[in-house]
């Protein structure tokens, strides 16, 4: 259901239409009475006798022409509970199927000066629904009408508001587009775009790359009709020479597991294995949109891991960018490969202030830690605390997990530097992970998300209806904020 949102400053004393107002969380009415007739207040206050105050909505009946919803606030409220109250009165007003809303702003008495803009970025994330290849269209809108002149959003904070969302759901456009149509062509051609925004894009193809030694990424891709790509976003918001933050995504637009087949049943699934790039990409597209004053960087390596006559081989064995030599002892563990290459490139050519890779890594940190955390891994303490705790304030949360020098001997090969899975078995995420740091050349603050339990929801969340997430551009973008801006 798409959501149409606009901002009135007159507000009728009765409005008549359906109506939203706040109230404290006993659902004390008495401070909304002057919004609501005589009738309607004894009406309701009967009502509330019956019904369960432990509910954050509740919703009345008035008449045929006249709903109206109260939204109860309790004292200590956090941001993201903000966010899913207003995701919670999107579902609440798609099994009603009224048409138009008015959110009285002056019935809230909450002293954040952010609460509509919470309460409607909440319900505007809810909203998504990727419907691009239904041949039915629906016409269907709800009109949300914010009255009053208190408590409305700064014209600065809609602008941010409004990138975040922008942000999020083009990471979700990204990752819910089938295999057939996001191949690494078309993907590197929809990032070149955004250069309308601002952002200086660099793209490197398979020549490229194969003169630059990226032997790890571009052997991932070789059995591929489509071409492997490095592309990177550098967003300069500040007129210094100050390191960027730089950011790494995972972009296997499809992934088969290669000659290490996967199962069928799960192959499906595999076009959301570049959900990591995806949400590099949202994230830079968000920082350019709201001119964010950051110098930032964004790497993304685009790959199809197919099977052919030309595939990479199990037992195969490629030099990295970095010099490493890799022994391929399953062709499915490929995210790595790509990731060592873009890491190590990006370390050297950007020098950043810190990185930090996202992707759909392994099935195991889905073993360890479902869907309610992603795995984090850092060489970093302070980085760490900060993204946990950027993570708790937009309910992305991330879990610490382990890194240790004794998990090296599990990926040491006998005919290369290393081999890219743990055959021993067990600490499959943190073997993906010890992998990954060895391409760190520089010491650089570093920082691993394995966000595969996180980046793809069959049911729906709190703020997302079912598919794509989104996962990682929120979390940035406030780490962003709160510590680097």
């Amino acid at each position: 259901m798409s959501i149409k949102i606009s901002f009135k400053k007159s507000i009728s004393a009765k409005t008549t239409s359906n109506l939203v107002l706040f109230v404290d969380e006993s659902f004390n009415i008495k401070l909304i009475k002057k919004y609501i007739s005589s009738s309607e207040f004894f009406y309701i206050s009967d009502l509330l006798k019956t019904r369960d105050l432990k509910k954050k909505l509740l919703v009345f009946e008035l008449s045929s022409k006249k709903t109206l919803v109260l939204i109860s606030i309790k004292n200590n409220i956090k941001n993201y509970d903000i966010e899913n109250l207003g995701a919670e009165f999107y579902s609440v007003i798609c099994n009603e199927k009224k048409s138009e809303y008015f959110v009285n702003s002056e019935s809230l008495l909450h002293r954040n000066k952010n609460f509509i803009g919470l309460f409607l970025h909440g319900l505007k994330l809810k909203s998504y629904d990727f419907k691009k290849y239904k041949t039915k269209k629906e016409k269907n809108f709800i009109n949300i009408n914010v009255i009053g002149r208190k408590n409305n959003i700064t014209p600065k904070d809609r602008i941010k508001f409004a990138a975040l969302e922008e942000g999020t759901f083009y990471a979700r456009d990204l990752v819910s587009e089938p295999g057939n149509v996001l191949h690494p062509d078309e993907y590197a051609k929809r990032i070149k775009v955004l250069k309308k925004h601002g952002l200086k894009i660099n793209i490197y193809d398979q020549k490229n790359l194969k003169k630059l030694g990226m032997n790890a990424l571009l052997g991932v891709g070789q059995g591929s009709i489509r071409g492997s790509y490095l592309v990177t976003m550098e967003w300069r918001g500040v007129k210094n020479n100050s390191k960027p933050l730089a950011f790494i995504g995972k972009g296997v637009c499809f992934d088969t597991g290669g000659y290490s087949l996967k199962p069928a049943k799960f192959m499906e699934d595999m076009t959301y294995d570049m959900a990591g790039s995806a949400a590099v990409v949202g994230l830079m597209k968000n920082l350019a949109l709201r001119k964010a004053k950051i110098n930032a960087v964004g790497v993304v390596g685009l790959v199809e891991n197919m099977v052919s006559g030309n595939a990479q081989r199990p037992g195969d064995i490629v030099k990295s960018y970095s010099g490493k030599t890799i022994e391929i002892l399953n062709t499915d563990a490929e995210g790595r490969l790509v990731l060592a290459d873009a890491i190590t490139f990006t370390e050297k050519k950007f020098k950043p202030k810190f990185m930090i890779d996202l992707a759909t890594l392994t099935g195991a940190i889905i073993v360890s830690l479902g869907s309610e955390y992603a795995g984090l891994f850092s060489n970093n303490d302070k980085l760490s605390r900060e993204l946990v705790e950027a993570g708790q304030k937009v309910e992305e949360k991330l879990w610490r997990m382990p890194l240790h020098k004794n998990f090296d001997k599990l990926i040491n090969s006998k005919n290369a530097d290393m081999q890219n899975i743990n055959y021993v078995g067990g600490a499959g995420s943190t073997t993906a992970a010890q992998f990954l740091q060895r391409f760190i050349l520089n010491k650089t603050p570093w920082a691993h998300l394995d966000i595969a339990g996180m980046a793809f929801s069959k049911y729906g969340g709190a703020l997302n209806s079912g598919g794509a997430t989104g996962f990682g551009v929120r979390l940035l973008n406030q780490l962003i904020e709160d510590y680097y801006e």
